[in-house]
């Protein structure tokens, strides 16, 4: 069964490259370039890995985005991401990445790293067929003047990037704070998704629509506490890019049994399976479907799952088209 869902074919939309960095990488790179982390060993940094909650987990995360300091580095990281995607059989990938902490924090240049990361997805696509692009995530609770400061900057490479998010902490940092970038995206032709409804209440999902006009809502856990707003959902046809592996880690539900991915589809959500920070929950994103086959999810709705993957990503017609076309022969070789 685990050996079928990684050759299903299938999208990833809710990953964030910075969130691939494996603590074995990390320690290199820190080696690699003199950056000073307060672990004298690898075993003790990967003792870290146990999160209480989001904060906990977003602490340690930024804390290993400082290793990162060169082209090569983002070049690297993103074709490490894209080789085990490949072995798990993603075809195409819509990557976030965040750029404010990047350079606003680390000092690093916008162009550089921009260029290691498309580097690294064109060697991908060479090497693995993998399509897709660069979502640019606003960090929540950083100053909006850094927000605006990164678009500046993006602006003059609005054509190299495919939409912007909005993700990091969630509660206390609604979405109406981030209604001008987001109108300033709209205007460069990006597409627009954000994370809500994690760690927030399901009005962040309502504000996100109506505020931000998100085409997808990343996560969208407590959807289920509203039900007028579910319908509205599924009436719209409004993609949730859930991450199960990633919410059981940061206690958004607290037994796999019990995650809401069964009865959303039930409910006609288009719901989507994703790895969201692999390297720090646990499973790239076979892992996460493997996770809903052992709670009892058929295969045939794990492959609805795939398919709503493919209809929810901005890939064009045709290569959405030919995904699916993957796909049903994946199904027919299976009798589903």
């Amino acid at each position: 069964m685990r050996q079928a869902l990684a050759t299903m074919p299938k999208c990833e939309l809710h990953l964030h490259i910075e969130g691939t960095l494996e603590p074995d990488l990390a320690f290199a790179l820190a080696k690699r370039n003199g950056v000073a982390l307060p672990w004298t060993s690898l075993d003790e940094m990967k003792a870290q890995y146990e999160f209480e909650d989001l904060q906990s987990f977003l602490d340690l995360y930024y804390a290993l985005m400082r290793t990162l300091k060169t082209k090569d580095d983002f070049k690297d990281l993103m074709v490490a991401y894209l080789t085990r995607a490949n072995a798990d059989g993603v075809k195409h990938a819509e990557i976030f990445f965040d750029p404010q902490v990047h350079v606003c924090t680390n000092g690093l240049d916008f162009d550089m790293m921009l260029d290691g990361l498309l580097e690294g997805m064109m060697i991908g696509r060479e090497r693995f067929g993998i399509t897709g692009g660069l979502i640019l995530s606003i960090v929540r609770d950083m100053d909006i003047d850094s927000a605006n400061m990164i678009l500046d900057l993006a602006q003059p490479r609005k054509d190299e990037i495919l939409g912007i998010g909005l993700d990091s902490a969630e509660v206390g940092y609604p979405p109406d704070r981030f209604v001008d970038q987001f109108a300033r995206a709209r205007s460069f032709g990006w597409h627009c998704v954000a994370h809500a409804g994690e760690e927030g209440p399901a009005a962040y999902i309502r504000d996100a629509l109506d505020l931000l006009h998100a085409e997808r809502i990343d996560h969208g856990i407590h959807i289920q506490d509203d039900h007028e707003l579910l319908e509205r959902v599924v009436r719209d046809g409004v993609p949730l890019t859930c991450c199960p592996l990633s919410n059981l880690r940061l206690q958004v539900v607290h037994d796999m049994r019990k995650h809401p991915i069964p009865e959303f589809l039930h409910e006609g959500l288009m719901c989507t399976v994703n790895s969201d920070d692999p390297a720090y929950f646990g499973g790239y994103v076979a892992a996460n479907y493997a996770a809903l086959a052992d709670i009892g999810m058929p295969m045939e709705e794990l492959a609805a799952l795939a398919g709503n993957s493919i209809d929810a990503s901005f890939a064009s017609d045709g290569r959405k088209a030919q995904l699916h076309a993957e796909l049903a022969v994946w199904q027919m070789e299976r009798g589903l």
